[in-house]
């Protein structure tokens, strides 16, 4: 894992994984009989002399809102084979999701149990930018398996937009 990652969206810069945390706790009190799914995913952009990848945090209120911020990681040379780059991407989704502890879900479980039979649920989810269309396909197998090894719900194309929608509009 970095040491230390920071994440920022339009309103904050600079926060800690503990801000994250501490602003996605407070979205879900905010409404605790909502159902929730707090997704992470990478996406990459392959430029001159570089590539970066932007990953997301994205805490949604089903049909009522989200929250959301990103991390940025830049290699300091274009990576060519898209193998890499996928591999990367879930890599460093893993990365992010390592923080998000069996403890700290249950933090935001305990928020939620009360308004259980009010309509309230959590979802964890790691979102990978790849699909059955296109180049991707052949690498779904190998890159779901190590997600779904962590014991962490996989979602791929069309479903995963914290990564294809999300993060992929910072990758530019």
């Amino acid at each position: 894992m970095f040491e230390n990652p920071t994440f920022y969206n339009q309103t904050y810069q600079n926060m800690t994984i503990e801000d994250v945390q501490d602003h996605i706790r407070t979205f879900v009190r905010f409404d605790p009989a909502a159902s929730y799914r707090l997704s992470i995913g990478t996406d990459s952009h392959v430029h001159r002399d570089y590539t970066r990848f932007i990953t997301a945090i994205h805490i949604h209120r089903i049909g009522k809102g989200a929250w959301g911020c990103l991390r940025n990681h830049t290699v300091k040379r274009p990576i060519k084979s898209l193998k890499e780059k996928i591999s990367t991407e879930t890599w460093l989704s893993q990365d992010v999701a390592f923080y998000f502890t069996p403890e700290y879900l249950h933090d935001i479980a305990e928020i939620l149990l009360p308004y259980e039979k009010k309509g309230a649920s959590f979802q964890f989810e790691i979102h990978l930018d790849i699909g059955h269309k296109g180049l991707t396909r052949h690498l779904i197998s190998d890159m779901t398996q190590r997600i779904d090894q962590m014991g962490i719900d996989v979602k791929i194309k069309p479903d995963a937009y914290a990564a294809s929608s999300y993060a992929n509009r910072y990758t530019k």
